[in-house]
């Protein structure tokens, strides 16, 4: 009996590669995730940040007015801006630590007088020049805080009479807000202006202020004789 040549057949051992762990690279991907997360969550925060500064710029500014009128004395004025609500609040403040408040209402065309010592309030409708001076004022914010403003031959002085119309208070809804934020719970009355003076009149009270266009104005309010 013979054998088969070449002997019993021996199997054949194919050759498999090692299996990579996967373990690295699903770290590799959190961490580049989460890093790519935080990135666009600080260019998110810093984002935001810049637009809240560039848009929340001071709505109100307080701009100082000091107007050097006699030698050796001085009246004080601040102008308070506040373009929010777009008034104006003129303070002038006397030796005697007395403010009288003038407001400028571009909004609703108001202007309103709280002169010092009093416990009542004037108000009368805005013109043309009462505009320029809110304008004027705001552009006066827009250059500089402080300014020291002294007299010159180009300043204007006039004297300015406003009569009180007797009768009732004006009401809350026709005052509005910042007119009843100035003069809180003190009455509020109309008064006009007049061009020329009347024959007789009783003087109650004058405020003094000057303004940026170099204009200074005695406002003084009177009753009329009944």
């Amino acid at each position: 009996m013979e054998e088969q040549a070449g002997g019993p057949a021996t199997p054949s051992l194919e050759m498999v590669p090692p299996t990579e762990s996967k373990a690295p690279s699903r770290i590799f991907w959190v961490i580049l995730s989460v890093i790519l997360v935080c990135g666009l969550v600080c260019i998110a925060v810093a984002a935001a940040l810049s637009l809240t500064q560039t848009s929340l710029k001071p709505l109100v500014q307080v701009v100082r007015l000091n107007f050097q009128n006699q030698p050796g004395s001085q009246m004080n004025q601040s102008a308070i801006i506040n373009k929010s609500k777009d008034t104006v609040t003129y303070c002038v403040t006397s030796p005697s630590n007395q403010t009288s408040m003038v407001l400028f209402d571009r909004k609703n065309s108001y202007v309103c007088y709280k002169p010092m010592g009093q416990r009542s309030c004037y108000l009368r409708m805005m013109d043309a020049s009462d505009r320029e001076t809110v304008q004027m004022s705001f552009n006066l914010s827009e250059d500089r805080v402080d300014q020291v403003l002294f007299p010159s031959r180009r300043t204007q002085y006039y004297r300015e009479f406003l009569e009180i119309v007797p009768g009732r208070p004006v009401r809350l809804e026709e005052a509005g807000e910042a007119v009843w934020a100035l003069c809180e719970q003190a009455p509020i009355y109309w008064v006009k202006r007049k061009e020329g003076p009347p024959k007789q009149r009783l003087i109650y009270l004058c405020i003094d202020i000057c303004f940026p266009s170099n204009i200074c104005v005695s406002i003084c309010f009177y009753y009329l004789p009944e």
